[in-house]
Parts: structure tokens; sequence; C-alpha cells
């Protein structure tokens, strides 16, 4: 196969997996009575303990004031709390609420299980090849440069108005 067909190929599947697994969580999220935002907040903090807000917004790629409002609901519904660092006041903490680390493990064990049968659905002697494989797609993925203009790719470098392409 051409380089252009596998890329072809690896945009439809990655494409099809975000708009899947993207409904997935929404629906998931909404049965938890939380955003699909506060549900990515609350599984970061679970993953590390304890984070400060920007660590938080690094880490989920959002800026300061979205994940603020984000934690802020968060601590309003009782799902993590604020701490203020007793050695430097300038660095709040934020941990999960005993509520908020139930939550974290009710939302890890239905993903967990629904992977675990997407996995089964992969034939088994292709299985430890796909999971090999993912490693090597994430690090492509997190080092390859999206800062390109989608405009200049779709329509080669013709300027188009805003919301005039229909790209995917």
């Amino acid at each position: 196969m051409s380089d252009e067909n596998n890329a072809q190929v690896l945009r439809e599947v990655v494409r099809t997996c975000v708009r899947k697994l993207g409904l997935l969580q929404k629906a998931d999220a909404a049965c938890c009575g939380i955003t699909v935002a506060q549900c990515h907040t609350l599984i970061e903090i679970g993953r590390k303990n304890t984070l400060s807000l920007n660590e938080l917004s690094e880490s989920l790629t959002l800026d300061k004031s979205t994940m603020s409002r984000t934690v802020d609901n968060l601590v309003n519904i009782g799902l993590v709390e604020r701490q203020s660092d007793k050695q430097d006041r300038r660095y709040t903490k934020i941990t999960l609420t005993e509520n908020g680390s139930k939550m974290v493990e009710l939302i890890n064990g239905s993903m967990e299980e629904y992977f675990a049968r997407v996995l089964r659905s992969v034939p088994e002697e292709k299985q430890d090849v796909v999971i090999e494989a993912l490693p090597y797609l994430l690090t492509a993925v997190r080092d390859t440069d999206m800062s390109f203009n989608i405009s200049q790719v779709c329509f080669g470098n013709q300027a188009i108005e805003k919301g005039g392409c229909d790209c995917e």
C-alpha cells in the first residue's frame, strides 16, 4: 500500500475512533451527571492524586480559565477539593474527595470493561499486534506538529471564508 493510501487508512481509523469514543464518553459521562471535560479532569486527578491548576490544564491541553471553571464546578458538586500548600500559599493542590474517588473508580471500571470488549472483538492472533503498535501511534501523534492551517491544506493556500471548509 502506498504512503498516501496508508495515510488515508490511518486518518479514517483515527477519525472513526475519535467520533465513536467521543460519543461513548459523552454517554458515559452523562450517566454520571458530569460533563466530558469534568470526566477527563477527574480521571487525570485520580492518576496523579494531587495536581495544581497549571499542571492539570497542561495535562489536558486546556487553557487555565477553562480548567479553573471545570475545577470550580467539580468543587461545587463535591468531587474535588482545593487545598492551599502550607509551604507555598500561591500553590493550590487539587485532589479528589471521597465521592470523587468513587466516581473515578466507576468511570475507570466502565471504560476498562468497554476496551476489554473492544480488544476481544479483534482476532486473538492480532491482539498483540494492535497493542504493540498503539504506543508508536501515540508517540507519532504527540510529536507531529499540527500547527498548519487546515484551509491551506484543503484549498491549496487559497483564502476561504470562515466556516467554508467541510473538512473532517
